[in-house]
């Protein structure tokens, strides 16, 4: 947008009024940074108006992208970007006397997700909106997020993460686009008609209100929607005679009840509160997000059997699944389509993403729990699964009741999701290559074997133009010195930056830079830990889960390793170290907190050891997040990505650390191997065990953990030594660690893969040493990074699953 600098510090000077009724050298950095907020919103607001208008008057076919999770992190930043007025506005707001950056530390992080799949659908909502695409969000507005991270004498504390206690400056409430979501009841059906009609009654009723949030393209005049639902009584139920008697708790029971439902994320389902909870989180948006879509297709005047020409739904993992059977809902019982119909049309909207091959992480619901809460809802599943059951012996000629109940929707009195969102959706896809290939080849064979045409593959991407231009400006103003600024709305261009690999100028500059991000990290460190480390030493990051797959702890034992090492030899001859742990275990993953507990341990006695001349040093950052990971991953030398071959699906912290320049130091496992392929053998570090051979293992057996662990004396050295009383904790503190790699045999290769990843960390010291062979590889990964943005994976999903074209929009702000 065009705005002038005596424009803005006139609009924001009005602003500051308007908002907090003060004059400006009264205000709190609190009172200017919303005074900012609501500024860019009325900027935003007539983009987005004519946005919608634009949609709607073309009736253009829009998609809708439900995910448990959007980790969106801060938008100022992203937003003056996009509308392509952060520099005037940071020249003004300094004229009069004000610091952007200041008010940018007041915005907090949104708590509205947790890991790479929050993350990866905040990715998408730029991306959609960059590329002029018709696309939404839609989730739960959670009151508290995830959890807040603290460290407590080494172990995980879980605080309320309150990210709403200052409001949200960014989003509009549309009370009078709220809807109601039916729980709990009965089913009466009977005959209207010659047809059966279901009717669903003595139900509980929840009101779900929408708050709306813009999402802005980059300088493109486009601005989508993240509508986001929150849970509210149908009324004001206050039970004023409860609370006449001193009943006080009773009083505001139900509203309670209510309220609670989108309260926090991801509530513990180890019991069956928290299933239910759970449970009844995923059906509120689903049924929420698709009635409030039909509400707008039918604006459009057109038949509903043409639905799926007008609006695709697009599942982001197992949580939405319940879409299926609820659009399926509207369109037999309100709409009075057959069934036979409803299911092309269900089917021809909906498209799934299967972002794990954990089984854990595959959602199973108890029938008899989904019956009571949702009584019409699981009517549909059964039918659904009935009548897919019956497909498999009477079109496919399966006889076998094995393979036919391994396929079934409903096994054991359980509900499968993954198994539900397959067969009811157009589009399965992975999330990187191999991914794909074992969905297609192991984990979902029987599937593939029916529905082929149904597979295939979009890697995941990242918001390149958060990573660069917020998070790493320095590194953008020099990539914009040698190559144009095209990279912004075309990041493959990047690769345009691989003339200047032997520059020795362009090598010094990029060592300079980032130096001078680590020099920030550095200092941000020592101010919260007080833990001095040197910019100098290689900076070796793993930022992500907690989880024993991710093999955080393969990373704390090399730790151990090396700091034996230096023990033994004081003056040994290698580049100092910093490794640098981030990510949160979730509450009830016993075995993962105790990792945190074990790295926080052995930084403490590392950290305060001066034998070793500061040659290596341990950090853990508590409470990770975007905000986190932008002062982390610019700084970053060295990006750990270790997981399992085979368990990643594909992750995208890995292109984020190679966008800023950081070697990936990896297995073989999801969208490393793509990583490897475009970046070259020579410009990654690769260890471990490939994907064959962990089938093998799977499959064939012969591992044993104990051999690993009795063949190498430095490999039981730290095993042992972590129930040896070596550290000062009690001997008994990590034996549940111990367990896992050697009483249950090491499910993720640990100490099979120790041996490599020790040989991989020295190749990283010995190419660290070298600083122009360095650079030369870090500037090659920022090179050849730019295929891995969300914009190309969006592109792909727009022609190839969701069948919608760009819209650009020419009017003008």
């Amino acid at each position: 947008m065009k705005l002038t600098l005596t424009e803005f510090k006139d609009d924001y000077m009005s602003a500051i009024k308007g908002t907090s009724a003060r004059q400006i050298e009264d205000t709190t950095p609190l009172e200017r940074y919303n005074a900012l907020g609501e500024l860019l919103k009325d900027y935003i607001g007539n983009i987005w108006a004519n946005t919608n208008k634009e949609y709607r008057n073309e009736k253009t076919k829009q998609v809708y992208y439900f995910s448990m999770e959007f980790l969106t992190g801060k938008f100022l930043a992203t937003n003056l970007n996009n509308l392509g007025i952060y520099d005037i506005v940071d020249k003004g707001l300094h004229e009069m006397g004000i610091s952007l950056d200041e008010l940018m530390e007041v915005e907090v992080d949104q708590g509205l997700g947790n890991g790479g799949l929050g993350r990866l659908a905040a990715c998408f909502m730029d991306a959609l909106s960059s590329l002029s695409v018709p696309g939404h969000g839609c989730g739960i507005r959670y009151k508290n997020g995830l959890f807040e991270q603290r460290i407590i004498d080494g172990y995980q504390v879980e605080f309320p993460d309150r990210w709403l206690v200052n409001n949200n400056v960014w989003e509009y409430k549309r009370p009078n686009k709220a809807v109601v979501v039916k729980y709990n009841g009965r089913v009466d059906t009977r005959m209207e008609d010659d047809k059966l009609v279901f009717e669903h009654v003595d139900y509980d009723a929840v009101r779900a209100v929408p708050y709306d949030t813009p999402i802005v393209g980059f300088e493109n005049n486009t601005v989508n929607t993240l509508r986001l639902w929150s849970a509210e009584e149908i009324e004001d139920i206050f039970d004023f005679e409860n609370f006449s008697r001193g009943n006080y708790l009773s009083a505001f029971e139900k509203k309670h009840n209510v309220e609670i439902i989108t309260q926090i994320l991801y509530p513990n389902d180890a019991y069956d509160e928290g299933k239910l909870l759970r449970l009844k989180q995923e059906y509120f948006f689903v049924s929420a997000g698709i009635q409030s879509i039909f509400t707008t297709f039918k604006k459009m005047g057109v038949p509903v059997e043409e639905f799926n020409d007008y609006v695709a739904i697009h599942i982001n993992d197992t949580h939405p699944a319940l879409a299926v059977p609820e659009l399926m809902r509207i369109l037999l019982d309100e709409e009075g389509l057959d069934w036979d119909t409803a299911w092309r049309v269900t089917t021809a909207t909906i498209s799934y993403t299967n972002h794990t091959i954990m089984s854990e992480a595959l959602e199973k619901w108890p029938h008899f729990m989904m019956s009571g809460l949702l009584p019409r809802i699981t009517m549909i599943i059964d039918e659904i699964n009935r009548r897919f059951i019956e497909h498999l012996r009477n079109v496919y000629l399966y006889s076998d009741d094995e393979r036919i109940q391994n396929m079934a929707i409903i096994k054991d009195g359980m509900v499968k999701m993954a198994h539900l969102a397959i067969v009811g959706s157009h589009s399965i896809n992975g999330v990187a290559k191999l991914h794909t290939e074992i969905l297609k080849t192991k984990e979902l064979k029987d599937f593939y074997n029916i529905y082929p045409s149904k597979f295939n593959n979009k890697t995941n991407g990242i918001m390149h133009r958060h990573w660069l231009l917020t998070a790493n400006p320095n590194l953008t103003d020099f990539v914009e010195e040698l190559i144009g600024d095209g990279f912004k709305k075309n990041p493959i261009v990047l690769r345009d930056l691989l003339k200047f690999r032997d520059d020795r100028a362009t090598q010094d500059r990029l060592f300079e830079i980032k130096h001078q991000n680590k020099e920030k990290l550095a200092k941000f460190i020592y101010e919260k830990q007080g833990i001095k480390i040197d910019p100098y030493s290689i900076f070796d990051m793993q930022a992500k889960r907690i989880h024993e797959y991710k093999r955080q702890h393969l990373n704390i034992l090399h730790v151990m390793h090396l700091y034996n090492k230096l023990k033994e030899n004081p003056n040994l001859d290698i580049p100092p170290r910093t490794f640098i742990f981030a990510g949160k275990s979730a509450p009830s993953y016993y075995v993962a907190k105790q990792i945190i507990k074990l790295i926080n341990t052995v930084a403490n006695v590392i950290n305060n050891d001066p034998t070793i001349k500061n040659k290596l040093k341990v950090v853990f950052l508590p409470n990770y997040g975007v905000s986190l990971a932008s002062k982390m991953i610019p700084a970053a030398d060295v990006s750990e990505q270790i997981s399992t071959a085979t368990k990643e699906a594909s992750g995208t912290g890995n292109m984020k650390f190679m966008m800023n320049g950081a070697i990936t130091l990896a297995t073989l496992d999801g969208a490393n191997i793509e990583i490897m392929n475009e970046v070259g053998e020579n410009n990654i570090v690769i260890f471990g065990l490939r994907d064959e051979e962990v089938y093998e293992y799977y499959q064939n057996g012969g591992y044993s953990a104990y051999e690993y662990y009795n063949h190498s004396p430095s490999l039981k050295l730290v095993v042992d030594q972590l129930i040896n009383g070596h550290f000062p904790v009690p001997k008994e503190e990590f034996i549940p660690i111990v367990d896992r790699l050697l009483r249950f045999n090491d499910e993720f290769f640990i100490l099979r893969d120790f041996e490599s990843y020790c040989d991989a960390q020295e190749r990283i010291g010995l190419y660290y040493r070298d600083k122009q062979h360095w650079t030369k590889m870090s500037l090659s990964n920022i090179a050849c990074s730019g295929v891995f943005s969300a914009d190309y994976t969006i592109e792909k999903y727009a022609s190839g699953i969701w069948n919608i074209n760009r819209k650009p929009l020419d009017f003008k702000l």
